[in-house]
């Protein structure tokens, strides 16, 4: 039951796939993933993964979820995971692992104690689109972006020994996506208030009464819900 579900959810995530952009096969699809995300940075097919100390995962073990499309489809009981480097979903068929090839068709995922959606986000003056776990969710949610870096391997030097390449874990960044616009990520007040046009006065009047720092999780949770209470 389990690889008939699995191999269903795969099917149909295919099909939508071919429906939505009418110009990939299956095997393009998989192709895609594996030159553009697979291959990003420093990361080749020829690393295994065995010899990298670190985890590129949120978790390692998979976990049952569920994955909703924006097709209003529905796939439950699959096996997921977040590879936060890749920043991609990936499923276990039972007989090896697989990426979600088109994640602009995902609305959500659920899996464990993780929503996670795939959204737009400004970045460097670019907006590009990605996977962030849902920490409070309404007309505007705070978004949590994982963060992990890949560090190559380095060769012994005269007092100094070699070390093995590994995957270092950053801290979460935070974002904050107000619906029909791209999530943009908060490094100071002035992001804060100016995610919020509409109501910057109170805004402004909320983060200097409750004293909100933007580098305190709990404060941007609390004035997002200030916010979806307007």
């Amino acid at each position: 039951m389990k690889k008939y579900y699995l191999y269903i959810f795969g099917l149909l995530l295919f099909t939508e796939i071919l429906n939505a952009q009418n110009i990939l096969e299956v095997r393009q699809a998989v192709d895609l993933f594996n030159t553009s995300k697979m291959l990003r940075g420093d990361m080749t097919k020829t690393l295994n993964e065995s010899d990298i100390e670190g985890s590129p995962f949120l978790e390692n073990e998979f976990i049952k979820g569920v994955v909703y499309t924006t097709s209003n489809t529905k796939y439950v009981d699959v096996p997921l995971r977040y590879n936060i480097y890749n920043d991609a979903i990936e499923f276990d068929t039972g007989n090896g692992v697989l990426a979600l090839a088109a994640p602009e068709i995902v609305d959500k995922v659920e899996f464990g104690s993780y929503t996670m959606v795939y959204v737009p986000y400004s970045i460097t003056k670019k907006i590009r689109r990605g996977f962030f776990i849902v920490e409070e969710e309404g007309k505007a949610s705070l978004l949590v972006k994982p963060e992990v870096a890949f560090v190559k391997a380095t060769e012994p030097g005269a007092y100094k020994a070699a070390e093995p390449a590994k995957f270092d874990r950053k801290n979460d960044e935070y974002y904050i996506w107000v619906k029909k616009k791209e999530a943009k990520m908060i490094t100071g007040k002035n992001d804060i208030v100016d995610v919020f046009p509409d109501n910057r006065e109170k805004i402004e009047a909320f983060i200097k009464k409750n004293k909100i720092k933007h580098r305190k999780p709990e404060d941007l949770k609390q004035l997002v819900q200030y916010y979806n209470s307007l």
